[in-house]
C-alpha cells in the first residue's frame, strides 16, 4: 500500500473508533427502563411498557448502526482529506525533484515555511543537488581537458611517423612498422573520440537542441521503411546514435545477409541477419567494451558503438533495447520522444 492509502486507513480508523465510542456512550445512557418506579402494574400495563421499551431499544440500535455506517464513510473521507493535507508538501517536493535533470541541476526546490521535517528534507535535497552540479561540472571540465591533452600526443606520434616515412628511400621495415603504427593510431583516435562522445552523452552535454527528422539521420544508401517522425535533440549526438546502430548492423551481418531500418512514431528499429545469439550476452551489449567475441566482431570495432547509442537515447529521454532474433541476428529498437 502507498503512504496515502496507509494514512487514509489510519486516520479513518481513528475517526471511526472515536465516533463509535461516542455513540456507544450515548446508546448506553439511552437504553433504560421505562417502568415507573414503586408503582404496581397490572399484567397488561407491564406488557405494554415492556413492548414500548423493546421498540425503543430496537429503534436506538438501528439508529446507532446507521450512525456507525455514516461515521465509517465520513471517517474514510476525513482520513483521505487529512492524508492529502499531510502529503501535499511531499508531493510538491517529488514533482519539483522530477523536473530537475542533468540539464538544469542549477534549479533548487527552495521550499519556504516553518523549520519542520519537510523543510529539512527539501533543504537536504537542495544540498545534494548542489553537490551533483559541482560533480557534473568537474566531469565536463575533465572531458574537455582530456580531449585536448590526449589528442596532442597522438598528433605528435602521427607526425613522427610521417617524418620517418618521408625520408628518402626508407627501409622496408620502417615502412611496415609505420603502417602498423598508423593503423593503431587510427584505432586509438577512434576509441578516444568514442569515449569523449560517450562521456558527453552520459553527463548531459546536450546543448543545441533542435527539431530533427529521423529519416534525415539515416545514413545515405540505407533503405528505410515506415513513416518518418520528428524529435527534438542534439543533431550531432542523434546522428551518431543512428549511424552507430546502422554501422553495427552492417559490420556484424553475414555475407549475403539482409539488414533493414523501420521507422514508426517515436521508434527506430534496426534489424540484421546472422547467427542465433545468446540473449543473456545480447542484453550486455549496451555497456562499454562489451562484444560477442571475435567471430561476431571480426576483431574490429571499439566496443563503444551500442554503448554510445544507449547513452544518447537515455540523454534524450528515450531508451535503446537489444533483442536476439529467434531466427538469428540482432534487433535494436530505439525509443525517443516524438
Amino acid at each position: 500500500m502507498g503512504v496515502r492509502l496507509r494514512f487514509t486507513l489510519l486516520y479513518g480508523v481513528l475517526f471511526l473508533l472515536s465516533g463509535a465510542g461516542l455513540l456507544a456512550i450515548v446508546a448506553a445512557f439511552g437504553v433504560r427502563s421505562t417502568r415507573p418506579a414503586g408503582e404496581p402494574l397490572g399484567p397488561a400495563a407491564a406488557e405494554q411498557i415492556d413492548a414500548a421499551a423493546a421498540a425503543h431499544t430496537r429503534q436506538l440500535l438501528v439508529g446507532v448502526l446507521v450512525a456507525v455506517l455514516v461515521m465509517l464513510v465520513l471517517s474514510l473521507l476525513l482520513g483521505r482529506a487529512a492524508a492529502d493535507r499531510v502529503l501535499r508538501p511531499l508531493r510538491t517536493i517529488t514533482a519539483a525533484t522530477r523536473r530537475i535533470t542533468a540539464d538544469n541541476l542549477h534549479s533548487r526546490l527552495a521550499v519556504t515555511g516553518p523549520a519542520d521535517e519537510v523543510k529539512d528534507l527539501a533543504d537536504t535535497i537542495d544540498d545534494l543537488l548542489g553537490r551533483l552540479e559541482e560533480s557534473f561540472a568537474a566531469q565536463r571540465r575533465f572531458v574537455a581537458d582530456a580531449s585536448h591533452e590526449l589528442r596532442t600526443p597522438l598528433a605528435t606520434m602521427r607526425a613522427a611517423v610521417d617524418v620517418a616515412e618521408a625520408k628518402a628511400a626508407p627501409p622496408a621495415e620502417v615502412v611496415r612498422l609505420g603502417g602498423r603504427i598508423r593503423t593503431e593510431l587510427d584505432q586509438l583516435e577512434t576509441l578516444l573520440e568514442g569515449l569523449l562522445v560517450l562521456a558527453r552523452a552520459q553527463h548531459g552535454a546536450l546543448d543545441g537542441r533542435t527539431p530533427l527528422s529521423m529519416r534525415s539521420l539515416i545514413p545515405a544508401g540505407v533503405p528505410v521503411e515506415g513513416d518518418d517522425f520528428v524529435t527534438v535533440g542534439n543533431p550531432v549526438l542523434l546522428a551518431r546514435m543512428v549511424s552507430n546502430v546502422v554501422d553495427n548492423a552492417v559490420r556484424h551481418n553475414e555475407p549475403g545477409g539482409w539488414m533493414r531500418v523501420s521507422l514508426a512514431p517515436g521508434t527506430v528499429v534496426v534489424e540484421n541477419d546472422g547467427p542465433v545469439l545468446d540473449p543473456g550476452q545480447v542484453a550486455m551489449l549496451g555497456r562499454p567494451f562489451r562484444r560477442l567475441g571475435i567471430s561476431r566482431t571480426g576483431g574490429s570495432g571499439t566496443g563503444l558503438g551500442l554503448a554510445i547509442a544507449s547513452a544518447v537515447a537515455s540523454a534524450h529521454g528515450g531508451s535503446l533495447g537489444l533483442r536476439a532474433r529467434p531466427a538469428g541476428g540482432l534487433r535494436v529498437e530505439i525509443r525517443l520522444q516524438p
